[in-house]
């Protein structure tokens, strides 16, 4: 069964004003899960961005949206590091599915 893959922002750290542009994003928090409809994996953690006083592409915080602060976040990380997410939350799941090691009950214990 194929996974299905969901990128969240969690929360957003924000400068108040660089140059005039207010609530500036320094900082999203991400989520990056996985699922293939049973079994669920998932991958925490948070990208930096560069403060740039003459930013020529500037949205006020209001104006953003998920996608768009999604699109930010895979940037930063980079094309090899989503590869390496995407392979652990693969993992995740497929160790909930078909588990490496059991713990079954004793033999001798009814």
């Amino acid at each position: 069964m194929t996974n299905t893959n969901t990128w969240n922002i969690v929360a957003l750290n924000c400068q108040p004003d660089v140059n005039g542009m207010l609530d500036y994003v320094v900082k999203a928090h991400w989520d990056f899960s996985g699922t293939d409809g049973t079994y669920t994996g998932s991958i925490y953690g948070t990208v930096f961005f560069e403060v740039d006083p003459d930013k020529p592409n500037y949205t006020h915080y209001a104006d953003l949206t998920l996608n768009q602060v999604v699109v930010w976040v895979q940037e930063a990380i980079g094309e090899e590091q989503i590869a390496i997410y995407e392979k652990a939350v693969a993992d995740q799941i497929e160790a909930q599915s078909t588990p490496p090691i059991v713990t079954l009950p004793l033999p001798w214990v009814n």
